[in-house]
């Protein structure tokens, strides 16, 4: 007959392992579990007669065996043997007769309800005692072997033996001490450091000295009222917020501000820095941040309140590599580049839907390499002690009074406000984040137009100056994107300008060229060749004068056609206003100016153009391109995610953004059509500004940078701030101009032709 196969879809059957509750034999035990106190109380037993031999090396093992046993400490261990031997015998009989376990299972079941009369604690507390005696008095036993005495004699004499005992053990207390003591010393000396402590009276900052972020500093100020009166909102059943997040891009006044908190509140500011918690060694954050809380806890007992600030706290606040949150932050644009904007159009679409979408945007993110710190456990201590659990603190309060039967005091509760500061908020663990710990998330983004204003006046009154109120206001319109370090730098740089040429006071001139000197850096000093020259200038004076005619939510910031590496020179824009999206009208001016390049060489030199225009066409067709597949600024109504396109290839040429459609086809002529379009529309621009185009040609070869509000005064013929742009409005200048050109164009195409000088400017 065939055996029963124990396959279940070809996989053994395993079955369900018996519950203890269910089984009718005693479960068995493994083999240590059975011998383990057999063999405890033999080796006592073995140790006695090993001191037996030692005492008296003359006798026989035998002798020393037969000695042992009969005294009182060996006929109570061979008893304690036997008695376990037993105890397993009683084991193996249970786990082999169903009855015989049964049996027992209700004598004891009879047992168990006399002691359940007690409580838990009770029968815990006389187990405890039982096991106490019996060990007590096994080490006594085996002690007794040594100094020839009863167990009972050596319990007795035991503060004698100790005593006699005491210079043994105090040298084995003092080579632990040696040992232990090194290691304490090395992760002491590790864990100090990266910490200041700034008493109320160091720090001398106020809220008057922060500037340009007035919106922010309210709320600030909110969680400073609730840390001087915290009654205030605790008695209505509220909390009092302990911690703040400061976010935003570096330089705008987030380390300023706590410091203008402590200085505020009178209050201890603790300063964390930034690398403080990065350490060689695991376990060494770890204790850093134990040191700190508890250093913190003493400052706020004592001073009623601390601050504590995290500088750069990503650094910290992240477990290592990527942390996906919530969309908690808005990404931060550094730049002016608004054609990536676009309302919350996934807001409306189903939950698959936006799994369709947001399929694009992973695609893209996960080809970054990803980074982050390793783990060693300073993230969880931070976490632990900004809402751990708040148990009883001191010897005396947690030690003493329980022994006493008293109920320890409850900690009092510390008034620490936690402030931190970043620039990269995505980076932060989401636990770090959650109200509680962080219970406040302020971005300190750059300052509004009046609070560079702000900015401006107050840095400017620190030094002595010249500028009118006027002048000020037009530095606050073109510093957009300004932050108080860099406004502070800037008005810095000015009056080292002003000492290098020999004066006093700062100008409005010095403030410009420090301006464009900390924005776009120093020109290399090369030089151009002149008919070079001329032509570099008057590709840049194409883009200024169309940018100045065309452009309305944006102003000319500088002009110039200095040398910095391979850029030759730039026009650079600074918007009027914090915009969010651009307009298809705005778009299209903006293809405008960078086409003007190609238009005015070419309309300039009989058709011919430099390799120069490379970089602005090429900016140009990707506006186009992107606007009509992404922002449905085509012929058609298509549109695909901006990502996408910008990652396909589709730039490069030939590779297909999905099934027939490709820079070979229909979306091809419709941008080709559209550049020819604008084309037409920046030339005739520069026809009818041909003079004001040669006028900002002969300002640059002139000056090489000049301001936006000198281009202006140029093109305007009016005076300016460094160029008196009258001059450019006399017909004597504009025919001067127009035959220096004629001539540098019939210089340029003859070989080693050389233009004629640069017209000079009438005195």
């Amino acid at each position: 007959m065939a055996e029963k196969s124990n396959l279940v879809d070809g996989l053994p059957d395993v079955g369900s392992r018996v519950r203890d509750e269910d089984r009718t034999t005693r479960k068995p035990l493994a083999p240590f579990d059975r011998l383990k106190l057999i063999l405890l109380w033999l080796g006592l037993w073995v140790l006695q007669i090993w001191a037996a031999l030692v005492d008296n090396p003359l006798q026989t093992l035998n002798d020393a065996a037969y000695y042992v046993t009969s005294a009182g400490a060996g006929r109570f261990l061979i008893l304690l043997t036997f008695v376990e031997a037993l105890r397993q015998f009683h084991f193996v009989f249970a786990e082999w007769n169903a009855k015989y376990y049964g049996w027992w299972q209700r004598l004891f079941a009879r047992n168990e309800k006399f002691a359940n009369r007690f409580s838990p604690w009770t029968r815990f507390r006389v187990s405890r005692i039982f096991k106490w005696v019996v060990g007590v008095y096994a080490i006594a036993a085996v002690v007794g072997s040594f100094v020839d005495l009863s167990p009972f004699e050596t319990i007795i004499r035991s503060p004698q033996l100790a005593v006699q005992a005491l210079p043994f053990a105090l040298q084995i207390v003092f080579y632990m001490f040696l040992a232990i003591i090194q290691f304490v010393a090395i992760f002491y000396f590790l864990s100090r450091g990266g910490i200041e402590v700034y008493m109320p009276d160091d720090v001398k900052t106020r809220f008057s000295d922060v500037w340009g972020q007035d919106a922010v500093l309210e709320r600030v100020k909110e969680n400073i009222l609730f840390l001087e009166n915290p009654d205030a909102i605790e008695s209505r059943g509220g909390h009092v917020p302990g911690g703040i997040l400061l976010w935003g891009p570096p330089g705008t006044g987030k380390t300023l501000m706590a410091e203008a908190v402590a200085g505020e509140t009178g209050r201890p500011y603790v300063f964390v820095d930034p690398g403080a918690f990065v350490n060689m060694f695991f376990g060494i954050g770890v204790l850093k941040v134990k040191g700190l809380f508890r250093k913190l806890r003493k400052l706020a007992l004592r001073y009623g309140g601390v601050i504590v600030f995290f500088d750069e706290a990503d650094t910290l606040g992240s477990r290592g590599g990527q942390v996906s949150q919530s969309r908690a932050f808005t990404p931060l644009s550094e730049s002016y580049t608004l054609s990536n904007h676009s309302c919350n159009g996934r807001a409306y679409a189903s939950e698959m839907g936006n799994a369709i979408l947001a399929d694009e945007d992973r695609k893209v993110v996960m080809g970054g390499m990803g980074g982050g710190r390793s783990f060693d456990g300073t993230l969880q201590a931070l976490l632990t002690e900004l809402s751990g659990l708040k148990k009883p603190r001191g010897f005396l309060n947690r030690i003493v009074r329980r022994t006493l039967g008293m109920r320890p005091k409850q900690p009092p509760k510390y008034r620490i406000l936690v402030m931190m500061a970043t620039n990269m908020p995505d980076s932060l663990d989401p636990a770090l984040l959650r109200p509680g710990r962080i219970d406040r998330i302020y971005r300190v983004g750059y300052p509004s137009k009046e609070g560079r204003i702000e900015t401006y006046r107050n840095y400017l009154n620190k030094v002595t100056h010249n500028l009118t109120t006027e002048q000020i206001e037009s530095l606050a319109t073109i510093s957009p994107y300004s932050t108080g370090a860099t406004i502070k730098d800037t008005v810095n740089e000015a009056l080292v300008i002003a000492i290098r040429e020999g004066r006093d006071t700062v100008e409005y001139a010095d403030v410009i060229k420090a301006k464009s000197l900390k924005q776009h850096g120093l020109p290399d000093g090369g030089a151009y060749v002149d008919r070079e020259r001329h032509s570099v200038a008057l590709h840049e004076a194409c883009h200024a004068v169309t940018m100045y005619r065309l452009q309305h939510n944006s102003v000319i910031d500088v002009a110039t056609i200095e040398r910095r590496g391979d850029v030759g020179g730039f026009v650079s824009p600074i918007p009027l206003e914090d915009r969010f999206v651009q307009w298809k009208s705005e778009v299209d001016t903006d293809v405008v100016t960078f086409i003007a390049s190609l238009a005015g060489e070419q309309l300039f030199y009989d058709g011919d153009h430099t390799q120069g225009v490379g970089g602005d066409m090429a900016a140009a067709t990707s506006l186009v391109t992107r606007g009509m597949l992404s922002h449905a600024m085509g012929p058609t109504l298509r549109a695909f995610n901006a990502s996408t396109v910008a990652n396909s290839g589709l730039l490069l040429g030939g590779v297909p953004l999905v099934q027939g459609l490709s820079m070979e086809g229909e979306i091809a002529e419709a941008i080709e059509e559209r550049l020819q379009e604008l084309y037409s529309k920046a030339v005739a621009v520069l026809k009818k500004n041909r003079a004001e185009v040669l006028a900002v040609t002969h300002a640059l070869e002139t000056y090489r940078t000049i301001s936006g509000e000198d281009v202006a005064a140029v093109i305007e013929g009016r005076p300016g701030p460094l160029v008196d742009g009258s001059v450019y409005a006399t017909k004597q200048m504009k025919k001067a101009l127009e035959d220096y050109h004629t001539a540098a164009v019939a210089a340029h195409k003859v070989r080693d032709g050389r233009p004629p000088a640069l017209p000079e400017l009438p005195a």
